[in-house]
């Protein structure tokens, strides 16, 4: 993932200003010069400076690390060159500057750009360690592009002109066009104009004139009365106040000495030469060297400047030159300070730079310059040696011991420090930060993050996989204390760790250490035990489902722990057990702790509970075990059915189901042996198991269905025999005292009346035609899932129906009869209210046959229902013959 460099240091300035420090407390900005690229760029050359010296120095004492095969000695060597030469390519294909076509400065116009055109290095050479020595630059490689501006503000002491005539300033710098100012009278000799001019010339010559216009006709040219002519450099930028010069007056000698003239023509100019990015430094040095290069010491103009990332140049320019006169190219120089030499002068300020078979001696006019220098000398070399000054005056001690330890970081050799052991602790406090918001995070690093840990991991040498083994032991020590991690991420580490053991990485096949190899073992191991810890508490987790898919990752990542080597593939038998035997622990954490929530959601009140109060907590934890059993299916079961490659994992999760349920039935069968015999509580039990059971397709009928039938079975039979025992005997007893009373009446007496039911016919029949319609619900309600039992129950309450309904007719017919025959046969007989309460008892046996025994069905033939053997096509029997009347 790329990332801008720029956005990602102003979060850190951002943080360094933010931060609150205490008076003296040293910026670690300012003390590592983060806001130096230059610096930068420095310390990585540096460091790969030290790099491959210690890759040397390895390859001659071959104190290596012990790898698991004797061939990658070697190999090793090459990958530590191979990245090395690497870096040193990236680094100097990078630009040196950016584009300053954009670029403004304060008053709008284009910076000045330079430009250096070189022989490009080749990848082959940078590889084979052939870069260097290939790469030769010459004078004409070097260009540099200057943009000039020179402001032409006024001119003192004209008075040899009258004060109404016309005067003007022309600005000229050699090799480019000449720019003329706007006339002014000459006793306001003042303009403020611009003129802008672009060079390849380091040290140009500027010429600004000032002359007056001519007014007689026989004059052809103006009339020059001063110049002055000024040899300027790029550091005419450190000073951007305007300055005074004296002119040359035509016809006019100069005054000998320091006595200056009072009335001297004088202008006044403000000179900016932008210096290029590519110019590190520039000014004038005494210099002398062996060989040709410059043999004689002499003060010459010196330009450092930088070719690439990786190359600098110190070219020694003349003056109205564009290309240098003599080049030193900077590779492998060392620059220190040094004391003056026989001969030499002691006022000047020396310093040297070294190379095996090469020295060149420098100085400098004043302490600033020759500090200026070497630091922008040792930057371009490279080198890890810090010059100190021979006599270094301390002006102020520091204090903070931060600082110090920043300090000693800084100048600190790449080969003393054990990057590996750096890289782990960087490592581990930027995950720390990042699961500061674990929601957020899931252990995946930010943008920045993964940026700089690259970078760190490049410029350091520090192997990929120590790198994700180390990343690897991070998340599974957080997962351990509560924190919430991605389980891809760990997918995705453990699977580089394992390409890079086995030898089969996309990229190549590279070295494997001893303690690489056994790292990843104890890991693998640790890692299969973290995985099938997830899986056994997978309701804990991965709560609902969340992360999306993370479950399906976990018994992914599993299979691909249980795999002997990154190509073959694990046998799914061996998954699946592996995943049956932590779903076996899963149904037992689950139901220990929806059993220990029921508890204290309804806790019981005495130490020995009613047998109701049994049921009920039996009851109540029935309902949980569902609730959380439909969530396994909805959030977990789902995700794992949709994958082709875990088509087994359904079944492993109804073995878990049923586990579950089986710890449940013991639970169940201790609270059903203390209930009553003749108690049918139970039945709520069962029906609020059996309702969910019925719409699992994954355990209906299964194997605890099965064993709950098999429990409610019998208490079903019985309650049926004593319900159609105590049917009859109360139809009986009912219709023996029946007295045929009149709605009205009854609604007066409520007496033998079960409360609710609608007067329909007599007390008798109305209470059994509520006992029939009553225990037919019942059976409906209980869903037996045998359909063969259920049918045997509906035939049997239908049979009992029968009987009862044809008992109840022939009852009310009898007393029928008996009051027709104690009735007169006269005309003038008055039907009694009872004979009504008869008639309306038959009617309302008659409707209610179709509802209790045929299901409300015609054209049924009676002949047919009381046989033993009777056909279910043939299941209802007609209407009886009754025609209802109004009373």
């Amino acid at each position: 993932m790329k990332i801008n460099s720029r956005v990602l240091w102003c979060h850190i300035q951002a943080f360094d200003v933010k931060k609150k420090r205490k008076r003296g407390q040293v910026s670690p900005i300012r003390l590592f010069k983060l806001d130096s690229a230059d610096e930068q760029s420095s310390v990585i050359r540096k460091e790969l400076n030290a790099r491959k010296q210690y890759a040397e120095g390895l390859a001659k004492t071959k104190k290596l690390p012990k790898f698991l095969h004797k061939g990658m000695d070697q190999m090793f060597m090459e990958e530590i060159n191979s990245q090395i030469q690497m870096l040193m390519h990236n680094l100097d294909c990078l630009p040196v500057s950016s584009s300053r076509g954009a670029d403004r400065n304060m008053t709008g116009r284009p910076s000045g750009f330079g430009t250096v055109l070189r022989t490009k290095r080749t990848p082959n050479n940078l590889l084979d360690g052939s870069g260097d020595q290939d790469v030769r630059l010459c004078k004409g490689d070097v260009v540099l592009s200057f943009y000039v501006e020179v402001t032409v503000v006024e001119v003192q002491n004209l008075k040899n002109v009258n004060g109404g005539k016309i005067v003007f300033c022309t600005m000229e710098l050699e090799g480019d066009k000449t720019l003329q100012t706007d006339h002014a009278e000459a006793n306001k000799p003042q303009w403020d104009t611009l003129g802008e001019f672009t060079t390849s010339q380091p040290l140009p010559i500027l010429k600004v004139r000032l002359f007056t216009e001519a007014t007689q006709f026989y004059q052809l040219d103006d009339k020059e009365l001063g110049r002055v002519v000024l040899t300027i450099n790029p550091n005419f930028n450190s000073n951007k106040m305007s300055q005074w010069f004296d002119m040359e007056e035509p016809g006019k000698k100069k005054k000998d000495g320091d006595n200056q003239d009072p009335e001297q023509l004088k202008v006044k100019l403000k000179i900016l030469m932008d210096r290029p990015q590519n110019i590190k430094n520039c000014g004038y040095l005494y210099s002398q060297g062996k060989d040709q290069l410059w043999a004689k010491w002499k003060r010459r103009f010196m330009v450092l400047i930088q070719v690439s990332q990786y190359t600098f140049a110190l070219c020694y320019f003349r003056v109205k030159k564009s290309e240098p006169s003599d080049i030193l190219q900077l590779d492998g120089f060392t620059v220190d300070y040094s004391e003056p030499k026989e001969g030499q002068s002691p006022k000047l300020y020396y310093f040297n730079a070294v190379k095996e078979g090469q020295s060149v001696d420098f100085a400098a006019e004043n302490e600033n310059e020759r500090t200026g220098w070497i630091t922008a000398l040792v930057r371009a070399t490279g080198q890890s040696y810090r010059p100190e000054p021979p006599t270094r005056v301390k002006s102020q001690q520091i204090k903070s011991t931060d600082s110090a330890k920043f300090t000693q970081f800084i100048n600190a050799s790449v080969e003393t420090i054990d990057h590996h052991v750096m890289f782990k602790k960087l490592q581990h406090l930027t995950l720390n930060y990042r699961l500061a918001d674990s929601y957020c995070s899931l252990g995946w690093m930010s943008p920045a993050q993964v940026f700089l840990l690259d970078e760190y991991c490049a410029r350091y040498g520090v192997r990929g996989c120590h790198r994700h083994l180390c990343y690897l032991q991070d998340l599974m020590d957080k997962t351990r204390v509560g924190y919430l991690v991605d389980p891809t991420l760990i997918h995705y580490s453990f699977a580089f760790c394992a390409s890079h053991i086995h030898g089969n990485r996309p990229d190549a096949i590279g070295t494997v250490t001893v303690d690489e190899k056994e790292r990843f073992e104890t890991l693998k191991d640790t890692l299969r035990d973290y995985l099938e810890k997830q899986i056994t508490n997978f309701r804990y987790c991965f709560p609902f489902g969340r992360p999306e898919g993370a479950l399906k990752a976990t018994v992914s990542l599993l299979e691909r722990v249980l795999m002997k080597d990154v190509v073959t593939p694990a046998p799914p038998e061996e998954v699946c057990k592996v995943v049956k035997k932590c779903l076996e622990g899963a149904a037992l954490v689950n139901y220990t702790k929806i059993s220990d929530y029921a508890e204290v959601e309804d806790p019981l009140n005495t130490d020995e509970p009613t047998p109701r109060q049994r049921l009920e907590r039996v009851i109540r934890l029935a309902e949980l075990c569902c609730e959380i059993l439909t969530q396994n299916d909805e959030y977990h079961a789902e995700e794992m059915r949709t994958s082709q490659a875990f088509c087994w994992f359904e079944g492993v999760m109804a073995e878990h189901s049923e586990m579950f349920w089986s710890m449940f039935l013991v639970d169940m069968n201790a609270a059903l042996e203390v209930q009553p015999p003749d108690s049918w509580d139970s039945f709520e039990l069962f029906q609020v198991l059996n309702n969910w059971l019925q719409t699992s397709h994954m355990l209906r009928n299964g194997k605890f269905h099965t064993q709950m039938c098999d429990l409610f079975a019998p208490q079903l039979i019985r309650y049926v025999d004593l319900m159609e025992t105590s049917i009859a005997q109360s139809t009986q007893k009912d219709f023996d005292k029946e007295k045929w009373i009149t709605p009205d009446e009854r609604k007066n007496q409520h007496k033998g009346e079960t409360p609710g039911i609608e007067p329909r016919g007599s007390i008798a029949s109305d209470n059994l035609i509520h006992k029939l319609c009553a225990l037919q619900d019942f059976m409906q309600d209980i869903n037996w899932p045998d359909l063969e039992f259920r049918d045997h129950l509906d035939q049997r309450l239908k049979l009992l129906a029968a009987d009862m309904i044809e008992q109840a007719v022939r009852k009310t017919k009898t007393h029928f009869d008996n009051h027709i025959a104690k009735g007169g046969s006269g005309t003038g007989y008055l039907i009694p209210n009872s004979i009504c309460v008869m008639i309306n008892c038959l009617l309302d046996c008659d409707e209610k046959v179709n509802v209790v025994i045929f299901d409300g069905k015609e054209n049924y033939p009676t002949e047919n229902y009381h046989t033993e053997n009777y056909p279910t096509e043939n299941y209802h029997i007609g209407k009886l013959p009754l025609r209802k009347t109004t009373t």
